[in-house]
């Protein structure tokens, strides 16, 4: 028999997953369901769009989509064009590997006001994601609050302090860069509710923050210890301690670096804890309370200050969005490592929760593909793609296959004013026109 496996997703955990899965099983099919015509999730509305060496890890991702045994069926979005129990009478196995796209809130007062935007929907905009096309954050301001010291968080306030000539050979769209290069922002503030040594960016980001043409770090030296607190480091790997102690050297640093005649500063900022957003219907500042660290904790000490800024971006972490029938708890899927019923699994994200780089969705990959096995064998004589596709055509439904995704990023390369590399079609009408 043949073994029939749907992963819903095609983010890296999905494209992990069918990876392990043909490396796993010579008799296997495969069809990675997505709900947008293209593919790659956080590789494409994610990564940052400097970052074009990250996203080259979708040419593995074509690879393994181009195996006759592997069928991408984009702009099939699950609960709507097929539900999941429909799903699950096809195929042997179904993986959810859908991620975590909903940006957690920040709590406070005020943080329903008009230039709160979550980092998921801005990351989406600038990037070209079409749930976020019409986003229009208002940047109409001088300074900018970005809640948050990951590496996320930094890519929002690198972006946002990057002339246009550093810009220019990347996807960033044309819509997010005219709004971006046209806007008035010169300080961008970074904070973090914890201490320097507590910060979560990769060392190879933040020492991009002292390399930008147009904008400086600025840091009060106070905030940055020279190494990392005995308490801290005994509970830290020899890995992450490393990777500390240079994020820390990286930090003091910046406190060294003169401002000069730069037009834009990104002001790093610790052990401040956002308590208001002030203003009336639109942000007009951020109230921040001072902490202090006691056993590794932030706690409050009750002395505030102010920042005036026009736009707040929490980027605190996200929840993934609840699939009817799943059980969820605490912003992911209830799962036994990846196992969440017989016969339905769970990778990435909506495993495990917004944590890690890319490759630490491998891991679960694997991990689902043993499972698969284990749990599945050789299959079960399910019908797989034949059925999903009857279904498809019966309700009219317009699947976009990998080959018309090929020709969709054809076109958007061909738009492309040199040296970027393609002009992103943001709304998913003007993709299929592509196809028509």
């Amino acid at each position: 028999m043949t073994l029939r496996v749907a992963i819903v997703g095609s983010g890296p955990s999905g494209f992990y997953t069918a990876e392990s899965l043909l490396r796993s099983v010579d008799d296997v099919e495969i069809d990675i369901v997505e709900r947008l015509p293209t593919p790659y999730g956080l590789i494409r509305g994610g990564v940052a769009p400097d970052h074009a060496k990250t996203k080259n890890v979708a040419r593995s991702y074509e690879k393994t989509a181009r195996d006759p045994r592997v069928r991408y069926f984009g702009n099939v979005t699950l609960g709507e064009d097929i539900g999941l129990d429909a799903l699950r009478g096809m195929y042997d196995a179904v993986v959810l590997a859908t991620g975590a796209a909903i940006d957690r809130s920040l709590g406070i007062p005020g943080d329903d006001k008009k230039g709160v935007l979550g980092v998921a929907a801005f990351v989406g905009w600038y990037n070209g994601h079409p749930d976020f096309r019409d986003l229009d954050p208002p940047l109409d301001t001088e300074a900018v609050a970005v809640i948050g010291v990951g590496n996320v968080a930094v890519d929002v306030a690198r972006v946002l302090t990057k002339t246009p000539a550093e810009m220019a050979a990347t996807d960033l769209t044309d819509y997010a860069a005219a709004a971006i290069h046209a806007a008035p922002v010169r300080d961008v503030y970074m904070f973090g509710r914890r201490a320097a040594h507590h910060a979560k960016f990769s060392n190879v980001e933040l020492r991009e923050m002292g390399q930008l043409e147009d904008s400086a770090p600025v840091l009060d030296p106070a905030e940055v210890p020279d190494d990392v607190p005995d308490d801290t480091a005994s509970t830290m790997s020899d890995r992450d301690l490393r990777m500390t102690r240079r994020n820390l050297a990286t930090l003091r640093d910046f406190t060294t670096m003169e401002a000069g005649s730069r037009a834009k500063r990104v002001h790093f900022r610790f052990c401040a804890s956002p308590v208001e957003i002030l203003g009336g219907e639109r942000v007009e500042g951020i109230r921040m309370e001072r902490t202090r660290i006691e056993s590794d904790r932030a706690v409050g000490t009750g002395e505030t200050f102010d920042i005036p800024c026009g736009l707040v971006i929490p980027a605190i972490g996200y929840y993934s969005e609840p699939v009817d029938g799943v059980p969820f708890e605490g912003g992911r899927s209830r799962n036994s490592d990846g196992r969440i019923e017989p016969g339905l699994y769970a990778v990435g994200w909506i495993k495990r929760g917004p944590s890690g780089v890319i490759g630490s969705n491998k891991p679960d990959g694997a991990a689902a593909a043993a499972q698969i096995v284990e749990d599945c064998g050789a299959g079960a004589g399910a019908p797989g793609r034949a059925a999903l596709e009857k279904h498809l055509q019966a309700h009219n439904i317009r699947g976009v296959p990998f080959d018309d995704w090929k020709r969709i990023e054809a076109a958007e390369e061909a738009a492309a004013t040199p040296p970027a590399p393609r002009r992103k079609f943001g709304r998913v009408d003007e993709m299929l026109a592509v196809l028509d």
